[in-house]
């Protein structure tokens, strides 16, 4: 078995895989930067290195990063999410260096995370995909003339893309000659490649995804699926599983289609088929190659521990479980609490927390790494929490995820919370049948006001008093 793990991240997710490191007796060691000095991942592994002064750089050299592993003794690397999870160069250099790399092989995540590479591997093995160029385009005119073929309004979007950076919808010629320069841009900068290609764009339809486990005997596995249909500019905020909208045709059928994928390229460790869903056809749309933000609601129906799968995969052994093995009870809904202030167009809401509360109960479950006194950074993303909760239906779900959101506090910043308590108000929503155009079809949701009840004022009174006293 594996020994010692260098997680090559941080926030709740470097967390995350602390906590399956010390359940299976595996010693984990952290990588930061100056402004990580004080995260919670830094405190809760075995062992702890400053990467860098510069709060970006060190979490971006795969060299440096693979060294330190070596350096100390690790015999694994695990990527997280995010960062170089889904860098291929990464993964080669910890072959290299003999370090087991927690993740698929680099040529599967060269492949995967070329669009249209990945589009030309679903064709090949009969996963249906949305239509599209064959193809990168190689200018604005050849991207004319093939939107032109594939009839608007079509996405245009970068071979490299990720993250919803580097996608814009275009409706008609016009837009897609505003938007073509400044995707190659965004692509450039963001991802060191002007490299764009053109799909028909799906209108309105449902965002589901299927995680997969594969490991290196043959075996390939579905845990069914999560809906993210509940996003804001690509980003998702709300993610739910199983959806409450597919019929069990519909949720074999997309597990079958996630399994045939993983086969069809080779691919070992846990990874996620993203679909879109529109008037019944279902559609392949990417493959991300590492574990994902919403892998917890997927824990929660299943039972099945993600992180712990994938290191075992990593360290050679077979699944523990077979498909017929899995199962799924109840629902759960994962909230993304952003330090943004959604009622002034989601501005980022960095700085010091003051009170922080986690919520409990049955069927809670918080992955972060903030506490009282932690500050959070302007330099990364500004998701600062997840708030998982599950339940045996869909209505008591909704209503425990109602009270989680009104028992945790978070002070000092302002957060999507309030904002997620509106969603779940909203009988649409409520309702379990939405697409990706529900947050943008009730801007109404972003006028709720914030209530006042005793545990609130008290809260705030404590929290002032607190301050005064310079505490």
């Amino acid at each position: 078995m594996i020994k010692k793990i260098l997680i090559a991240n941080r926030g709740e997710i470097a967390v995350r895989i602390v906590r399956a490191c010390a359940e299976m007796g595996i010693r984990s060691v952290a990588i930061y930067s100056d402004a990580d000095r004080q995260s919670l991942h830094v405190k809760r592994a075995d062992e702890a290195y400053n990467v860098s002064e510069d709060p970006l750089s060190g979490y971006l050299d795969p060299r440096k990063i693979v060294s330190l592993a070596v350096e100390t003794g690790c015999d694994a690397l695990h990527p997280g999410y995010g960062f170089l999870s889904e860098n291929a160069e990464l993964a080669e250099i910890c072959a290299e260096r003999g370090v087991k790399f927690i993740g698929p092989s680099a040529e599967v995540i060269r492949r995967m995370g070329d669009k249209t590479e990945a589009r030309r591997s679903m064709i090949a093995a009969g996963v249906p995909v949305t239509p599209g160029t064959e193809g990168n385009v190689a200018d604005l005119a050849e991207a004319l003339s093939e939107a032109d073929r594939i009839g608007y309004p079509v996405m245009l979007k970068a071979t490299s893309g990720g993250g919803g950076r580097g996608i814009r919808r275009c409706n008609s010629r016009e837009e897609l000659e505003q938007a073509y320069p400044r995707v190659i841009s965004e692509a450039t900068k963001a991802f060191g490649s002007a490299e764009v290609f053109l799909e028909k764009c799906i209108v309105n339809p449902k965002h589901i995804e299927a995680q997969i486990l594969a490991d290196s005997h043959g075996n390939v596995v579905h845990l069914f699926e999560r809906d993210c249909s509940i996003q804001r500019r690509n980003q998702k905020l709300i993610e739910i599983a199983p959806s409450p909208q597919l019929t069990p045709e519909q949720r074999a059928y997309i597990g079958e289609q996630a399994v045939k994928a993983a086969q069809a390229v080779g691919y070992e460790n846990a990874g996620t088929v993203e679909f879109l869903l529109a008037e019944g056809e279902v559609y392949f749309m990417e493959m991300n190659t590492r574990v994902q933000v919403e892998h917890t609601i997927t824990e929660q129906i299943t039972g099945i521990d993600i992180v712990r799968e994938q290191i075992r995969i990593a360290a050679g052994l077979p699944l523990s479980f077979k498909q017929e093995d899995v199962s799924f009870r109840g629902y759960a809904i994962q909230f993304r609490i952003n330090a943004e202030d959604p009622k002034n167009n989601f501005l980022p809401s960095f700085g010091k927390i003051t009170r922080y509360y986690a919520p409990g109960g049955p069927g809670v479950r918080t992955d972060t790494a903030i506490y009282t006194g932690y500050t959070i950074p302007p330099y990364y993303d500004s998701m600062c929490l997840k708030l998982i909760v599950w339940a045996l239906t869909w209505e008591e779900a909704l209503e425990r995820g109602l009270r989680a959101l009104d028992d945790m506090r978070v002070q000092g910043v302002k957060t999507t919370a309030p904002y997620y308590q509106e969603i779940l108000r909203n009988d649409e929503f409520r309702s379990g049948v939405f697409n990706t155009s529900f947050v943008e079809a009730h801007p109404e949701l972003l006028e709720y006001s914030i209530k006042q009840n005793p545990s609130h004022l008290a809260i705030a009174i404590a929290t002032a008093i607190a301050a005064h006293a310079g505490l």
